[in-house]
């Protein structure tokens, strides 16, 4: 039974706006972060015909999925990837173009709720932080090797943290007498080195540092920048694809590729539209959706989420 952590977010919201692209028989739809399979479940219970694909950089999470969605296993392939991996994937599969796609960015449930993944600063667990912990550098090698001007860099554009350059000096400071290696040693660091006025508002003090090393490790707006353009090519005509975002670096970066890609070529002020300069996509939901008041209190995770969900209207050119 999913319990409270797990609650997909935007559940109906998501599988409202992509059901309508899976009307055909056989119709495909990528779940591009399978996490827990809450929104990938509702999509196979919703539209019976359809098939599903279903991506995730972490082995655990694929295998808790594939338990949870063994009643639909005709119907779904699940595969070990991370999400910009998707035209390869499609490719392997023998698929040309895909009914619907959907993005859950962020740290996951899973991740957040194993302890000893190191994502979060409330316990004391190795400093990993990797979606996919067969592969790529640990938080411990970021915060230990790189040097104080890189990390200052990673906690400013990644965490926001106004602080950054007097964390990143700390933390060279402490690390030249032995290796920063667990989450409560990097959380109290962090908590000195900010001003103690600070510290008394907007949550905990290390919270905008582990976000940055977090997307530091998996070079999660890399993936992103990638990823977002593949998934709108890789659409059919008809297709839709919806993401939720959590902040505002993934959000940026999910606007500028849909508003940028479904903006006509015409002058506004031309009295029609020659064939062919229709924009590629259509904007399902105009801005960013949020969440009501209700689903925030029922599922905190809704807090910070963002939809946009655009329509493939036209293979570009």
């Amino acid at each position: 039974m999913t319990t409270p952590a797990h609650v997909p977010v935007l559940l109906e919201r998501c599988v409202g706006l992509l059901s309508p692209a899976l009307t055909a028989p056989g119709a495909v739809v990528v779940d591009c972060t399978l996490g827990m399979g809450g929104h990938a479940e509702a999509l196979l219970r919703a539209v019976p015909t359809c098939r599903l694909v279903g991506l995730d950089r972490d082995p655990e999470a694929l295998r808790l999925s594939e338990e949870r969605l063994a009643p639909f296993a005709a119907r779904t392939t699940l595969v070990h990837a991370v999400y910009d991996e998707l035209p390869a994937v499609l490719e392997g599969l023998g698929l040309a173009c895909v009914a619907g796609v959907l993005f859950d960015l962020g740290v996951s449930s899973l991740q957040l709720d194993e302890v000893e993944r190191g994502f979060a600063y409330a316990h004391d667990a190795p400093l990993d932080m990797r979606m996919d912990q067969s592969a790529g550098r640990t938080a411990a090698e970021v915060v230990n090797g790189y040097d104080g001007r890189s990390l200052a860099r990673v906690l400013k554009e990644y965490g926001d943290e106004r602080f950054a350059s007097r964390i990143a000096d700390a933390i060279v400071r402490e690390r030249a007498s032995s290796p920063i290696e667990g989450t409560a040693r990097l959380a109290e660091l962090v908590r000195s080195a900010i001003p103690a006025a600070t510290r008394r508002t907007g949550g905990h003090p290390a919270k905008r540092t582990f976000q940055a090393l977090r997307i530091e490790v998996n070079d999660e707006l890399g993936v992103l920048r990638r990823a977002i353009p593949a998934a709108v090519d890789n659409l059919c005509v008809g297709g839709r694809l919806v993401v939720l975002s959590y902040q505002s670096l993934e959000d940026k970066i999910v606007k500028s590729t849909l508003v940028a890609r479904s903006a006509s070529p015409v002058p506004v002020d031309l009295p029609f539209v020659p064939e062919g300069a229709v924009a590629e996509l259509r904007l399902l939901v105009q801005g960013a959706q949020k969440a009501s008041a209700e689903e925030i209190s029922a599922n905190p995770r809704a807090a910070s989420v963002r939809l946009r969900a655009a329509e493939k209207v036209r293979v570009a050119a």
